[in-house]
């Protein structure tokens, strides 16, 4: 149940019954109508722009509909009072037994509370962290796997239906570094001295892989050419590097639904079947590019190649496909992949990308928006780095990888839910600092502490009524009315929980899980606040000893907070706490 829809919706009617009475003119657009929460809620507690957006189309001063209107609406039971703002503005003040009603129908909903039918079920490709199969995943690739399985899970909460996915990078030079490096790993596990020239990885995370290879092959690849062991060290350090990261991102509750290999892609057809899509629709030409802005001409060597037309789909530049030289860019196989996820009739597709890979986004949308002749959603959000810092410093914690600190340190070292709800208080193409301090802080400065521990007090009132031999059945909880939660704490509260709804709908729409971690916070300050006005208020607290009924009641309120505070908290996949130190 969303109450701004509703809401929504007998402004409609009144306008409707405008066009019917000839106050307003017929065939107006509606779409651009809304009702949401007033930027000062002093000013009521809902707002509409109803007059403002329609008052060019019917020629009419915004101010003398909004007066029409306003008197329409604040005829309806629903409806308190309604007051013209500004230039015509309309802010709704919402009877109190709407509020109070609130309480019961999250009750009734559970868990299904806010949950929408924007999805409509239709499926969504969701690619994130996809990091190259080289090793550990880092601090960096933890913001794109937090932030990718909780929008999956955000959508899938919305109506969507999800397919995770790991795109691995398996194809290029990087899985040749891999092998030689593994090698390397291999002849020391045989007592041999090595040297890691440049290039290759030289972090502690491979010397049990080149143990295992020892013990599965022997002295078997000792002293022999590089062409005789390659491939069968590639496969198997590249296994191993997956073993490795599927490890790290369990750590953090995640788990992909495919995994999707680049090698597939080659020798089978799949990337000139691609392209040969793209060539059918005259995209694909030879010819050569002007050079590059920024360098001199006599630093640039014009040559032909084979091109595709990617600023016929909004690109700056066309993008080369295929080298002077005849092998594949690595565009060719991104384009194959997209191709693929086409094929699998998915009807949108969000890639996670680093901030790093910002100058791909234009050239990707690009070549989806060619492959499915515009009809498949695409977007694409880019994660901005984390700086850590400890005691105020800039902060390293492991040489275990070689140059960067891992995701499985961070995990380690705060937990699974401090790291993700943490990843999630920035919008995601903001930087984020985190800081070490600040996470295990005590304080509602920690947003992850004080949302958990709103969790933990509604708990600890259970356990008190327990001990009080209060009974709470919430089945009659749903048929209760409320009447004595008239308080402005309480009712401030009900006007929180009356938003989860449409602030989930938002956040599906953007793709902007960050927005569940701002509101959580937000209700757990509301909730906090009623439970310390309990310590001056004897009527407010939750257990009233005296009246079994009363006490009841208050249970079912914050019970209710505690469903939304939960399916939040489940969206960014964050455990509920029950208790606290």
């Amino acid at each position: 149940m969303d109450l701004f829809f509703k809401v929504r919706q007998y402004v409609l009617g009144e306008l409707d019954s405008m066009v019917a009475a000839g106050e307003l003119p017929s065939n107006l657009d509606m779409a651009g109508v809304t009702v949401e929460p007033p930027r000062d809620p002093l000013h009521g507690d809902m707002a509409t722009n109803a007059a403002m957006v329609l008052a060019k189309a019917a020629k009419k001063n915004p101010r003398e509909i909004a007066e029409k209107l306003a008197k329409r609406l604040a005829s309806l039971d629903i409806i308190d009072s309604s007051e013209v703002a500004g230039p015509g503005f309309l802010n709704l003040r919402i009877n109190v037994k709407v509020w109070q009603s609130i309480f019961s129908k999250v009750l009734e909903l559970g868990n299904s509370y806010g949950r929408t039918g924007l999805g409509n079920n239709s499926r969504v490709n969701v690619e994130f962290v996809s990091a190259n199969p080289t090793g550990p995943l880092h601090v960096g690739h933890t913001r794109g796997a937090v932030f990718g399985d909780a929008l999956s899970r955000l959508l899938s909460f919305a109506g969507y239906d999800v397919t995770r996915e790991y795109y691995i990078n398996d194809g290029g030079s990087q899985v040749d570094t891999l092998a030689r490096s593994v090698y390397l790993r291999y002849l020391e596990a045989h007592g041999k001295d090595v040297a890691f020239e440049d290039g290759t990885y030289p972090g502690d995370y491979l010397i049990p892989v080149g143990q295992a290879l020892k013990d599965k092959v022997g002295s078997d690849y000792i002293d022999k050419a590089e062409h005789y062991w390659l491939d069968d060290v590639r496969q198997f350090a590249t296994d191993a590097m997956m073993s490795l990261i599927k490890e790290d991102l369990a750590s953090l509750g995640i788990e992909m639904d495919n995994f999707f290999s680049e090698k597939s892609l080659y020798g089978v057809g799949k990337i000139e079947e691609a392209i040969e899509n793209l060539k059918s629709k005259n995209l694909i030409y030879e010819g050569v590019l002007d050079p590059p802005k920024g360098k001199k001409v006599e630093d640039w060597e014009p040559r032909v190649q084979t091109l595709f037309k990617s600023t016929l789909h909004g690109d700056d530049v066309d993008r080369p496909i295929k080298k002077s030289d005849g092998a594949w860019t690595y565009f060719a196989p991104d384009i194959a992949y997209h191709f693929d996820k086409v094929d699998r009739k998915f009807d949108q597709l969000i890639d996670v990308f680093g901030a790093d890979h910002g100058g791909y986004v234009k050239r990707m949308k690009a070549a989806v928006s060619a492959l499915s002749n515009d009809e498949v959603k695409f977007d694409i959000k880019l994660t901005q780095l984390v700086k850590l810092f400890k005691n105020g410093e800039p902060f390293k914690m492991s040489k275990r990888a070689g140059t960067f600190v891992t995701l499985r340190d961070l995990v380690d070292q705060v937990g699974s839910d401090v790291t993700r709800f943490v990843m999630l208080t920035r919008k995601n193409d903001a930087p984020l600092d985190f800081d070490f301090d600040k996470v295990l802080e005590q304080s509602r400065d920690n947003p992850v502490y004080y949302v958990q521990y709103a969790s933990a007090r509604i708990h600890s009132v259970f356990r008190k009524a327990d001990e009080a031999g209060i009974t709470f059945d919430k089945k009659q909880a749903m048929n209760e009315r409320f009447e004595t939660v008239t308080h402005e704490a309480e009712i401030k509260i009900a006007k929180k929980l009356a938003e989860w709804p449409r602030l989930v709908e938002i956040a599906a729409k953007t793709n902007e899980p960050h927005r569940i971690a701002f509101y959580l916070y937000d209700l757990a300050g509301d909730f906090h606040s009623l439970w310390n006005k309990g310590n001056e208020i004897s009527e407010l607290r939750f257990i009233q000893e005296e009246h079994h009924r009363e006490s009841c009641i208050k249970m079912a309120m914050i019970s209710a907070v505690l469903v939304v505070i939960s399916s939040g908290l489940d969206i960014l996949g964050v455990e509920p706490a029950t208790h606290m130190n």
